[in-house]
């Protein structure tokens, strides 16, 4: 990274205030003042060529002694260039609000400031608006600059650190008098229904606007679509969410590293097994723990049965949301789905909430029947692919209702943040497994599907194939755990407790388990961000250490959210019909999507 930094230097002499290298991650601290025009420099120059920003969101500096409180974290890749960079913005911090905190003033012009990028990455439109919601930073030049979690009327942002846990506003008046819930509290103030805004540039007057939602079964989820018309033909498609605001950063900051492995399984809730691997290998990151092979076989493995299981729910889903040509299909998918979750069932007695990645390894050895199980599963699977290709590829009403449906062409794809199936269906070969391989993906032997049609179609088609690739990995993975049968933790000391036997006879093995137990690990300060290739695309996991056993800043970038942005683009010109194919192929789960 160093001829970046040499480049940027060049080019801006002054304009980094800070570089730091750690854990093999680069980061600068910029002013907000300087950092638009640096935006489009990395952007544009060929060298540099940063095209997609991967996230944004705030950071709350609160008692960590820097003299701008509120920062904005950029992570950027380079397509090209396959290199990650960490542009750390400090936000201009007015007077009007130096000692306001999370719960009070929200007007724009007394909130610290940053210029909006997107105009340079259309992705920060939606990750803008989310920071601006939940940490108080107003994007100048943001078109739409409003909440996009939260209801219009909250008060205050609650990712602050000086944000209360408890005792927010809330908007349940129901029973208030009721002696019975005298202990759960009383509501702050009383929240009338109101009408939610429409973004400015719809023509309510001109054209008819609709509801597509939010609990529309083709949403799978609560997702609210507002729809503008003319005729039949659709003018703007603006999806608006929150209605299942979880607040999972919030809470993953308030408790112990390991506490929040169980949170992980309930965003994609389609795919708890890559869930976790995502955040167990950012923590390891930021520890620096060696994992053993037989772990990193048998994660690869568990992963990509979790990306078959996940890809069952999107095909099974997906042709009963277009219908018309084969309703049989949706159990069949489950029926496969539900033989991987016996598989997760044998190993962690959990179906879905599985929580079976750990920081250093695996909870439990694998049981003895796990390669019989998997090898059987794979046997039946692979016929049962053949069968759903044969109901589906040449099928005419599932062709006439795909093809030349919700075209995002890769240029696109890539300015509006696009990761996953749906950037590789537009011909860019992108897959964080091949191009930056973690946990031993570099020794298995596989190919990355891509399409250029960019159509509903292609999606369909490369999951198809990423399901053929997935059995490809499996096979090899199983073949790998027979000739390195374990151990499956780490012995790395700071993240493993000692075994049983070692703790009966030395009292240091003892007071470590305590100490282990009780405090949890610490991580050194500093910030790593890690992203895996989920089944519906790159899953982020931000974290910043203070030297404690709780994150001070746990941050969560869902493929469902981003990928999402572009429904707009998609579906204009199209109709209803066509908009309910769309949302299928982006293949979406809301507990991603508003975490």
């Amino acid at each position: 990274m160093t001829n970046v930094i040499e480049k940027i230097q060049a080019k801006y002499p002054s304009v980094i205030k800070e570089h730091i290298e750690f854990r093999d991650e680069t980061s600068i601290t910029v002013s907000a003042d300087e950092f638009h025009d640096l935006a489009s420099f990395l952007r544009d120059d060929e060298t540099l060529r940063y095209d997609l920003l991967v996230d944004v969101f705030g950071t709350d500096r609160l008692k960590l002694g820097h003299e701008s409180r509120l920062a904005a974290n950029y992570e950027l890749y380079s397509v090209p260039h396959n290199r990650f960079l960490r542009v750390i913005v400090e936000a201009n911090d007015p007077e009007i609000n130096s000692s306001s905190n999370g719960m009070q003033s929200t007007e724009k012009s007394a909130l610290p400031s940053i210029p909006s990028v997107t105009d340079i990455w259309s992705t920060a439109d939606w990750l803008e608006r989310e920071t601006y919601d939940l940490m108080g930073i107003n994007f100048v030049g943001h078109k739409n600059m409003r909440r996009i979690m939260m209801p219009d009327n909250w008060v205050g942002h609650p990712l602050r650190k000086d944000y209360p846990l408890g005792g927010e506003p809330v908007y349940f008046n129901h029973d208030r008098e009721n002696p019975r819930f005298a202990h759960l509290g009383k509501p702050l103030i009383v929240g009338p229904s109101y009408e939610t805004e429409l973004p400015e540039e719809m023509d309510t007057e001109g054209n008819m606007v609709v509801n597509l939602g939010p609990h529309h079964p083709a949403t799978h989820g609560v997702l609210r679509i507002a729809l503008e018309l003319d005729g039949e033909k659709i003018v703007r498609a603006m999806p608006e969410m929150g209605y299942l605001h979880s607040g999972f950063e919030k809470t993953g900051e308030n408790k112990r590293y390991e506490k929040f492995i169980p949170y992980c399984d309930r965003m994609d809730y389609a795919s708890p097994m890559c869930n976790n691997l995502a955040y167990v290998m950012a923590v390891e990151k930021m520890l620096e723990v060696e994992i053993p092979e037989h772990v990193q076989y048998v994660r690869v493995i568990l992963s990509e049965l979790q990306r078959i299981s996940s890809h069952m729910i999107w095909l099974g889903t997906h042709s009963m949301d277009v219908s018309g040509t084969t309703h049989a299909l949706p159990m069949y998918c489950f029926q496969q789905r539900e033989l991987v979750l016996d598989i997760f069932e044998m190993i962690c007695g959990a179906r879905m909430t599985t929580s079976y990645f750990s920081v250093g390894g695996l909870r439990w050895p694998l049981p003895g029947a796990f390669i019989d199980a998997v090898t059987s599963f794979l046997d039946v699977f692979s016929g049962e692919l053949k069968d759903f290709e044969d109901m589906l590829t040449k099928h005419p009403i599932w062709i006439r209702r795909l093809k030349g449906i919700g075209l995002l062409p890769a240029e696109v794809a890539i300015d509006f943040g696009i990761t996953g199936p749906m950037l590789r269906a537009a011909g860019v070969p992108l897959d964080l497994r091949k191009v930056r391989p973690y946990s031993s993906y570099d020794q298995f032997d596989f190919d990355v599907p891509t399409a250029t049609e960019a159509d509903c179609y292609a999606r369909y088609l490369v999951r198809l194939e990423e399901l053929r690739q997935s059995m490809r990995i499996i096979e090899q993975g199983i073949e790998k755990i027979k000739t390195v049968p374990g151990p499956h933790r780490t012995a790395d000391r700071k993240v493993s407790l000692p075994p049983r036997a070692e703790i009966s006879t030395s009292m240091e093995a003892l007071i470590h388990h305590f100490k282990l137990v009780t405090e949890g690990y610490r991580p050194p300060q500093g910030q790593v961000y890690f992203a895996n290739e989920n089944p519906k695309g790159w899953l982020g996991f931000g974290l910043i250490s203070d030297g404690t056993a709780v994150p001070h800043r746990l941050r969560v970038r869902g493929p469902s959210f981003v990928n999402l942005q572009a429904t707009d683009y998609m579906a204009k010109g199209g109709f209803i019909s066509d908009l309910i194919t769309i949302i299928g192929s982006v293949d979406i789960v809301l507990g991603e999507v508003d975490r």
